[in-house]
């Protein structure tokens, strides 16, 4: 007797068998064109409820890249009619503090602008970049998680995630820290704060300042990947972008490395973005109203932007119940909303000039008498 052979055949079993129930809906004009006009209805009235969201947002832009009056301006009071502002620049070249281990000066750009309005806070201050492609594989990934958490990572182990920027060229070579292109390439314009130097009947002030800090500016989950190193001085050197903050290049009792767990410009850089014009908040205030009236901002000027063919711009800005200033979302959800409404319409009248019989065998290709015959 020959053996039994094994079959691969599945059990006979609904579920192995694909006879379990299913739900299979048959898609009729009465069940298909409400669904539009339903859809319509929801999604034109939202987007026009994000539409409104995102021009109730105050928003002030100021291209800075030259510090001129070749910049580009961008402006939405939504409390005035005009809301194109008269802005002044001016520059000088002076010493600053984060520099002075540099006999080189530091391009210093002052923003004049008018605020017509009080705007309540929160407020927000950004820096907006553009053509910086921080989305670029070898970017992403150049930096080392354990050494942000302060751990002293060795040598070997930075040079397969940090890449060139993982130790320098001394002799013996000392660990960059923090390590990466992405820390190296850190944003370092300094915004001051805001002097308030007129108010909105023109009358000086005392050159008040409104306060604007740097905290509370990154994600609460990005805090937590961040620690106080523990290198010592003599194994680490800043990165070469960072060389001129500290005496000779190097981290001294004096001049120690940052801590990266309260430093959240840092965290708030390392988190990359998606595309390559982009923005990054920079400080903010919750509890004061900014007056109307005339303003000041001075931005040092560090972060080089044109040998990449970029630009920067300061943003000041403040946030509705749905956030920033994005008028795209409200636009897409008013032009879906609106293509469902007129899809509807046609599709009704199509059903109501000639109406299809549902499961009309006629419309098979082999009941057709042109395809039966080409079948032959």
């Amino acid at each position: 007797m020959a053996p039994e052979t094994k079959s691969r055949e599945p059990a006979n079993t609904a579920f192995k068998q694909q006879r379990l129930k299913a739900w299979q809906p048959i898609l009729t004009p009465k069940t298909v064109l409400p669904t539009f006009f339903i859809v319509g209805v929801i999604f034109a009235p939202l987007g026009g409820l994000l539409l409104w969201a995102s021009n109730s947002v105050t928003e002030l832009a100021i291209d800075y890249t030259y510090c001129d009056s070749r910049e580009f301006i961008s402006a939405t009071f939504p409390q005035v009619s005009s809301s194109q502002p008269d802005i002044k620049w001016s520059r000088e070249v002076v010493a600053t503090e984060e520099f002075k281990y540099t006999n080189s000066g530091v391009w210093r750009c002052h923003l004049q602008f008018r605020v017509p309005s009080e705007l309540k806070p929160p407020l927000f201050i950004y820096y907006r970049l553009t053509n910086f492609y921080q989305n670029h594989r070898s970017y992403v990934k150049s930096f080392n998680a354990n050494q942000l958490k302060g751990v002293a990572v060795p040598a070997d182990q930075l040079k397969t995630s940090c890449g060139p920027m993982a130790v320098n060229n001394d002799n013996p070579p000392k660990i960059i820290y923090p390590c990466g292109l992405i820390a190296n390439s850190i944003f370092n314009d300094t915004i001051s704060n805001l002097t308030f130097q007129q108010n909105a009947d023109g009358i000086p002030t005392n050159n008040e300042t409104y306060i604007l800090l740097s905290k509370d500016i990154s994600w609460p989950s990005d805090r937590q990947k961040y620690g106080l190193t523990s290198y010592e001085l003599n194994q680490i050197v800043p990165p070469p972008d960072w060389a001129n903050a500290y005496p000779n290049g190097t981290y001294t009792a004096d001049a120690p490395p940052p801590d990266l767990s309260t430093n959240e410009l840092f965290q708030v850089w390392m988190r990359t973005a998606g595309l390559p014009d982009f923005r990054k908040l920079y400080s903010r205030n919750d509890t004061t109203a900014l007056q109307a009236g005339l303003y000041d901002v001075s931005i040092d000027y560090r972060f080089p932007v044109t040998r990449y063919g970029g630009t920067k711009a300061f943003v000041l800005s403040t946030v509705s119940f749905l956030g920033g200033k994005n008028s795209f979302l409200g636009l897409a959800y008013i032009a879906v909303g609106i293509a469902c409404v007129v899809l509807g319409a046609i599709f009704t009248a199509r059903h109501l000039y000639k109406p299809r019989k549902l499961g009309d065998h006629t419309y098979l290709s082999w009941n057709n008498t042109q395809g039966h015959t080409n079948g032959n």
